[in-house]
């Protein structure tokens, strides 16, 4: 089944207004009459939505894996994976002794990989990791295209000009959307420079956040420029906003028409979280994994057991 845009749009919002506890009939095609709050109903519309809309849709994973070996800025110490061990016998966990295993991680920092900073990590009276809204989880996103540019400069950055010449195109910024930033600079992973990259200005980050009043920005660098003083970056995160980093599979993504779902763990007064980002992208859309057509529940086994590794540092099979 291929689902038209205004289909698509009607059944969002139609699962829209049941979050917010209204009554929704369908007078017609794409018609929606909005009545009187039924709690009874709510969570029927988002049900429908899920079942008519987001089950359908394409699914895209934007985040790296978290490794030993992962890039890391360089004034960061390196993350290390050991075998979690039983504080009562001293020895790590075994399938063969306890039933079960465990994994202990050293993580250097809350600022490596693909990651959402927390305005606290530029700004002691911003808010930390504990303190980002759950409505984060989900938004429209927009995505800008330089990676033509960056093959000419490595370090080149995103301009208000980019914007405009995306809006001329697919329209104006949506209020409250999530705009990542292509520069295919990922798709070297885990072979980049950390000390050159795609950059985004100053200027660009002020205009999508007070001009266009986006929720949150983001990039494929672990930076976001490489002045001295990170100053599109210090703006950023000391107004008050919030930033991704380290995001991936950008150009597996159309300009328009996706949402994004954000994860994050809460640490409490954290300054940045490691994050889960993907995308859900329209049915018609050639990348991507549709629900149900992969294995979910249960998942697959596999051929060869999982075992730690001392050469690499982690489990591996």
């Amino acid at each position: 089944m291929r689902l038209s845009t205004g289909a698509i749009v009607a059944a969002l919002a139609l699962g829209s207004a049941g979050a917010a506890g209204l009554e929704v009939e369908k007078s017609g095609p794409q018609q929606l009459r909005i009545g009187r709050p039924s709690i009874d109903d709510m969570p029927e519309y988002l049900w429908e939505t899920f079942d008519s809309v987001l089950s359908r849709m394409r699914y895209i994973d934007l985040t790296h894996t978290i490794r030993p070996e992962m890039p890391i800025w360089r004034g960061f110490g390196n993350i290390t994976f050991s075998q979690a061990v039983s504080r009562f016998t001293g020895k790590p966990f075994t399938y063969a002794d306890d039933e079960f295993v465990a994994s202990a991680y050293k993580l250097t920092t809350d600022q490596m990989g693909t990651q959402l900073d927390a305005p606290a990590h530029f700004n002691p009276y911003g808010a930390a990791s504990d303190d980002i809204p759950p409505t984060f989880a989900l938004s429209k996103l927009a995505v800008i295209d330089v990676s033509d540019k960056v093959r000419a400069n490595s370090s080149y950055a995103l301009s208000v000009a980019d914007v405009l010449e995306w809006e001329h195109i697919h329209g104006r910024v949506p209020r409250r959307s999530v705009v990542f930033v292509r520069s295919d600079w990922s798709r070297a992973w885990p072979y980049v420079d950390t000390d050159v990259f795609p950059q985004v200005a100053l200027e660009t980050v002020q205009f999508l956040h007070l001009s266009r009043g986006i929720l949150f920005h983001g990039h494929e660098p672990l930076d976001t420029d490489m002045t001295p003083t990170f100053d599109a970056e210090a703006w950023i995160l000391r107004s008050g906003y919030a930033q991704a980093e380290g995001v991936t599979n950008l150009h597996l993504l159309p300009p328009t028409g996706c949402l994004l779902s954000t994860g994050f763990p809460k640490f409490v007064g954290g300054d940045g979280n490691y994050a889960r980002y993907v995308a859900v992208c329209p049915a018609e859309w050639s990348h991507g994994v549709v629900p149900g057509s992969t294995p979910e529940a249960p998942m697959p086994m596999f051929a060869n057991p999982l075992v730690w590794s001392d050469e690499v540092g982690h489990r591996i099979r």
